[in-house]
């Protein structure tokens, strides 16, 4: 890819606009996208789209089904949370 360059302000809340040629180039880079900034030295930032992990949601539902499948004393919850709070 080219070195392609613009230039910005920041505005008063901390606000900046990605410049349209840099926009174009990057499909990414959209309204409303989430990304993750980093710091790479005093003098630069670095900015790269958020890739949130993959969640591995039949593991989730396992452990779910897990722990509803453990059986104990059943009580009040409010009373057990204000016995514990006075124990500590």
């Amino acid at each position: 890819m080219n070195n392609i360059q613009g230039t910005a302000i920041i505005r008063d809340r901390g606000q900046l606009t990605i410049p349209d040629k840099i926009r174009e180039v990057l499909q990414w880079i959209k309204p409303n996208a989430v990304i993750s900034i980093s710091v790479s030295s005093q003098k630069e930032i670095v900015l790269k789209p958020f890739r949130a992990k993959t969640v591995d949601w039949d593991d989730i539902w396992r452990r779910i089904r897990r722990a509803q499948s453990f059986k104990g004393q059943r009580g009040n919850l409010s009373e057990f949370i204000i016995k514990d709070r006075e124990n500590h």
